[in-house]
């Protein structure tokens, strides 16, 4: 293996970063025209750790029998780089699924990131998030810590772990250890408790559930489960299994699955 040396200005090499079209730039890559149906929310997405949040979210909506929660499902294909179209754009400068609108609103609302969507819809409809300040703030402080410890799992330990050219020992080592210790976290603070932020089921435990809880399942990487030794999380484990079993949550991982004609 050839020494990588730094160079004193990094420079794109274009042939070494095709992978997910990703590009050192920002912005539109070329014009495109988004499908808008008549639901009261437009939901562009991908079946992503990421994109399942917000179609289990507005499923846990819907069996909560809450009115005006039904969507409209679009695929965006970010292999073949629509996230970069200028219509979604438009929706998420920072190109990056899900992104949603509620027409419900005039001028509609336009929403972007993950944690952004699920906040905005639980605030909506008064539902899956505490309104007593200590229970909102726990919620909100579960929901935050996924929203930054989330890459280092997704960037970090999934990409080296499963999609790297090659197998790395520094970065495997290095994001192994800090996923290995987020679960760790979580399987403690389940031990004391039901849910994520206390007795109740909120945004926090579908935010964190479809990123660590597909993890502890075994769905996100092929291998991961032996890899990171997950049977020693017991109570990770009976919460992944728990949640899992939710009708919005089948609900919502189906709606998504079928996005994809699968």
């Amino acid at each position: 293996m050839t020494k990588y040396e730094l160079s004193n200005v990094w420079k794109w090499e274009e042939e070494n970063s095709n992978r997910w079209g990703n590009r050192p730039t920002a912005g539109e890559r070329f014009e495109q025209k988004l499908p808008i149906g008549e639901a009261p929310f437009q939901l562009y997405s991908l079946g992503t750790p990421n994109g399942i949040k917000v179609t289990i979210m507005l499923e846990e909506l819907k069996e909560l029998d809450v009115d005006g929660a039904d969507y409209d499902l679009y695929e965006i294909n970010i292999g073949a780089e629509e996230q970069f179209g200028s219509d979604f754009v438009k929706i998420n400068p920072n190109s990056k699924i899900p992104a949603l609108v509620d027409q419900s609103q005039s001028p509609r609302v336009e929403i972007f990131e993950s944690g952004s969507i699920l906040l905005y819809l639980a605030e909506k409809f008064n539902q899956l998030i505490p309104t007593d300040i200590h229970g909102r703030t726990e919620t909100l402080n579960w929901l935050f810590w996924q929203i930054g410890s989330g890459p280092y799992v997704g960037g970090g330990f999934g990409h080296f772990f499963a999609y790297a050219p090659e197998p790395m020992k520094y970065p495997i080592d290095r994001f192994t250890m800090e996923t290995k210790r987020q679960v760790d976290l979580l399987d403690k603070i389940l031990a004391q408790r039901s849910y994520i932020a206390g007795d109740t089921y909120t945004i926090a435990d579908i935010a964190i559930w479809s990123w660590y809880g597909r993890l502890a399942l075994g769905k996100l990487y092929e291998g991961s489960y032996e890899f990171l030794n997950m049977d020693e999380y017991t109570h990770l484990l009976e919460w992944s299994h728990r949640i899992a079993k939710r009708p919005g949550v089948q609900k919502g991982l189906a709606a998504e699955y079928q996005s994809l004609g699968e």
